[in-house]
């Protein structure tokens, strides 16, 4: 599959150093209002990228749930892969790949575990379904086939009425705290704009990154 002239230009915005908020986190959340307001689908849904004990990047998929000054809050199982490789290595990255405002944004720092208590209320604000599905999966293990999740679901959904599902003790938040954001606008002739904010001594310096 050549795939060598598959290309678009990149025309609709540009980014100034002028436009952007001294705080990270504030220039993310009028971002995020932006690809909302546009009709980007699941604008929340960012790439979690951890490592391995072998030194090995996985990527995949998750929801954002909160964004504040302490950090940005996911959910999962603390046994799946995602989270035996944050047990292992707590440093991760996050990526908003907002394709259809030719933008992107990428997060890194240092991960950690939420409260039970935070992961508690969550919880309870999930819909049936979802704690549900929680309580059958064993994240990220083998199974001989789909059969096994519905047969585990049907046996839940008999045993814990709407409202009464508890919370798996192996799930939870984590949190990550950010030491570094940067905010990339796709431009012409790939010449893309990239501001990279970084944090020291309780600050965030800006600088702007050649594409």
């Amino acid at each position: 599959m050549d795939l060598s002239d598959h290309r678009k230009e990149y025309a609709t915005h540009g980014l100034d150093r002028d436009e952007l908020l001294p705080c990270p986190l504030a220039q993310f959340k009028v971002w995020f209002e932006q690809a909302k307001s546009a009709g980007i689908i699941e604008p929340n849904a960012m790439v979690l990228s951890t490592i391995d004990d072998a030194g090995a990047p996985h990527s995949r998929t998750v929801l954002l749930k909160a964004a504040e000054d302490r950090g940005l809050t996911f959910f999962t199982n603390y046994h799946s892969r995602k989270g035996l490789q944050l047990d292992h290595e707590p440093r991760a990255s996050l990526l908003f790949p907002w394709y259809g405002l030719e933008r992107q944004i990428h997060i890194s720092g240092i991960v950690t575990k939420t409260s039970e208590e935070e992961s508690i209320a969550y919880f309870a604000k999930r819909p049936y379904g979802s704690q549900l599905g929680a309580l059958a999966s064993d994240q990220s293990e083998v199974i001989a086939d789909r059969s096994v999740l519905e047969v585990r679901l049907a046996e839940l959904k008999a045993k814990y009425p709407e409202g009464k599902v508890p919370k798996p003790q192996n799930w939870g938040g984590y949190r990550l705290i950010p030491d570094t954001y940067e905010f990339w606008q796709g431009r012409l002739n790939r010449l893309h704009d990239r501001f990279l904010y970084t944090s020291s001594a309780g600050s965030w310096g800006i600088k702007r990154l050649s594409p």
